[in-house]
């Protein structure tokens, strides 16, 4: 009973959709009428700017470390010899928060895509592959300025890192980390369309980057 409540919390803690009232505060306006339509940090950097942008995925990436975090809460789970059920309880509060991202109850069920909230249950339950994955992620970042590739590429690393690397013995959490790679590559289907297409939009945190190339080219 105390787990399902802890869950249902994981799932508000989840729903709050910082990218829509960011952009209903600030700027007036419905984050989910302009860009690509949803409501994370990749639309937001594309819309609203780095300065939001990263502020958003900030406080998405808290979110998923908060809600998986919520474990403490039941002192079954700080015993060490009940590390696998810790490990199980906590992938389910994760999950619940990455559900809420997406179907958030504050916002008409209408979200983001749940990377950064998913990368902060990663991140509260095995810093390690986390932390790898994150320089990956920024890696690609910095070489494409794709938000999209860069999350896809780094969803695909941590299913390499947990399968391969790492080789975790844990069948659940084998199961999650396939799932998050083929979770991320569902809900960026679009994204991965328009990349083929080469009309993808780039975050303009490199700008500066980018006209000092540019200024090159021309002298």
């Amino acid at each position: 009973m105390k787990e399902a409540l802890l869950i249902v919390i994981a799932y508000l803690i989840g729903s709050i959709p910082t990218a829509v009232w960011v952009s209903k505060a600030f700027f007036g306006i419905d984050i989910r009428e302009y860009g690509s339509g949803n409501a994370g940090a990749t639309n937001t950097f594309r819309v609203l700017g780095s300065r939001w942008g990263t502020f958003v995925m900030v406080i998405d990436v808290l979110k998923g470390v908060a809600a998986t975090s919520l474990y403490i809460l039941l002192p079954y789970y700080m015993n060490m010899d009940n590390m696998w059920d810790r490990t199980n309880f906590m992938v389910g509060l994760g999950l619940a928060a990455v559900l809420g991202h997406i179907f958030p109850i504050w916002a008409n069920f209408r979200g983001g895509k749940g990377v950064a909230t998913l990368f902060g249950m990663i991140l509260a339950i095995q810093p390690v592959v986390a932390v790898l994955c994150v320089g990956i992620f920024l890696l690609v970042l910095y070489l494409t300025r794709f938000v999209s590739l860069s999350s896809i590429l780094a969803s695909v690393a941590f299913a390499v890192f947990i399968l391969v690397i790492f080789n975790e013995k844990e069948p659940l959490y084998r199961a999650f980390a396939i799932a998050v790679a083929l979770l991320v590559v569902l809900t960026h289907q679009k994204n991965i369309t328009r990349l083929l297409r080469g009309s993808e939009s780039k975050v303009p945190i490199l700008k500066y980057r980018d006209r000092r190339k540019e200024r090159r080219r021309k002298q």
